[in-house]
């Protein structure tokens, strides 16, 4: 293999303590008053500098004279129990330590109204019942990125955190229900029930470069939040990595987990959609055969998504968590994000296996592609039989062979 490199945009926040100061020195954080109690929801994605962001967020709530706790808002995930949330929370590096401030977790919900979804259904909505009950307000927490399952004007970010991070298993599994197909309506109306509630003081929100880096800071004050997101998700996506040549036969993706994407890995670099067809509207390369080496360890067993690789490697296999797997794609409703894939004893064996299951393409010939995880793109392997379309291919670069190590921040 032969270590090549992409280049993307690299605008990054150098400073992340005095952006998140800055965003919180406008307008939006004049909802927040003195005695006030405050919530701030956090989710389980690996957010770049979470812990940072997150305690930036608490120690200026505090010292405008609020008082604040953290509730876990990640809908299903860690099991849809409160102790495997807060578990999820710590492996990010989110803990009362290094925020400062309580974590409260429960599985409980309050409803808090309904929307209309476009199957004619009425769909009750819910909020995280300690937030809801000892909270004056909530503040979430929010990366905001194109959804790997459906598209539209607003799709994972503030709306989705307020509807089904908030919204906890009950709340969740209640919006999964009506179908993924319908959540590019259904989720910004559900968002805007839950801003005219005027428990949301704004959402801190983020998007991140190509390099996983913070590239902006913003605090969305609710009477913006539609607009505002629809805004960010555009930078977004100008702002996201992807493989840039045109066809790979094997993909070999070192790691998955819901810390890097809700489906593990990223649909939006794949093509591979939650629904389990192509991704509608994906530009990137056609990717023949998926192989996953490996779980990360932030996951906590959660493979949901799973079943959009071909081959897994033992290791993968073992590392999977059942019941909080299918805990999490029974209420995503993707049940063929559920599925198991082969497994196979060895990364060589599980790659060659790929090699030699790709429709006219001997395995000598296939096209391989080796990427850490589908956030970590700057830098990837090739196999050889790629190294004059790399050359062929604007912002790659090949620069020697593979020492099977990534350099730090690829």
């Amino acid at each position: 293999m032969h270590r090549v490199t992409q280049r993307f945009d690299s605008h990054r926040v150098e400073n992340i303590p005095a952006a998140v100061g800055a965003a919180l020195a406008g307008t939006a954080v004049e909802a927040i008053r003195p005695g006030m109690t405050v919530a701030v929801a956090v989710g389980s994605r690996g957010i770049a500098d979470v812990p940072v962001l997150v305690r930036t967020l608490c120690d200026v709530l505090k010292q405008r004279g609020a008082e604040v706790f953290i509730v876990p808002a990640m809908g299903s995930h860690g099991g849809a129990t409160a102790e495997g949330q807060v578990n999820i929370l710590g492996h990010l590096g989110v803990t009362e330590a290094t925020a400062g401030v309580p974590i409260r977790s429960s599985m409980e919900v309050r409803p808090i109204g309904s929307v209309a979804s476009s199957h004619g259904n009425t769909v009750e909505l819910y909020m995280d019942a300690i937030a809801h009950d000892e909270a004056d307000v909530v503040v979430p927490v929010v990366r905001v990125k194109p959804h790997t399952g459906f598209k539209g004007e607003i799709e994972s970010g503030i709306c989705k955190m307020l509807t089904i991070g908030l919204g906890k298993h009950v709340g969740c599994s209640r919006l999964h229900r009506e179908g993924m197909e319908v959540f590019d309506h259904l989720i910004p109306e559900a968002g805007r029930v839950v801003l005219g509630t005027g428990k949301v003081a704004f959402s801190l929100a983020v998007v991140e470069n190509p390099y996983e880096q913070i590239a902006l800071v913003e605090a969305v004050p609710p009477a913006h939040a539609m607009q505002r997101e629809a805004a960010l998700l555009v930078t977004a996506k100008q702002r996201m990595a992807s493989l840039l040549m045109p066809r790979i036969d094997v993909l070999v993706v070192e790691e998955v987990g819901k810390n890097i994407s809700g489906v593990g890995m990223d649909a939006n670099v794949t093509g591979r959609g939650e629904l389990g067809g192509p991704l509608k509207g994906f530009d990137g390369p056609r990717i023949v055969r998926i192989v996953i080496l490996s779980l990360t360890e932030e996951t906590g067993g959660n493979a949901h998504g799973i079943g959009l690789a071909d081959i897994l490697t033992q290791k993968a296999f073992d590392q999977i968590n059942r019941q909080m797997s299918w805990t999490n794609t029974l209420t995503a409703g993707s049940l063929g994000c559920g599925k198991l894939p082969i497994s196979l004893p060895t990364e060589a064996q599980a790659i060659m296996a790929a090699a030699s299951c790709v429709p006219g393409v001997p395995a000598e010939e296939a096209k391989i592609v080796r990427i850490r995880n589908t956030l970590c793109l700057t830098e990837i392997a090739v196999s050889p039989t790629l190294l004059e379309t790399v050359a062929q291919t604007d912002g790659c670069e090949a620069v020697g062979l593979w020492d099977g190590r990534w350099h730090e921040g690829s």
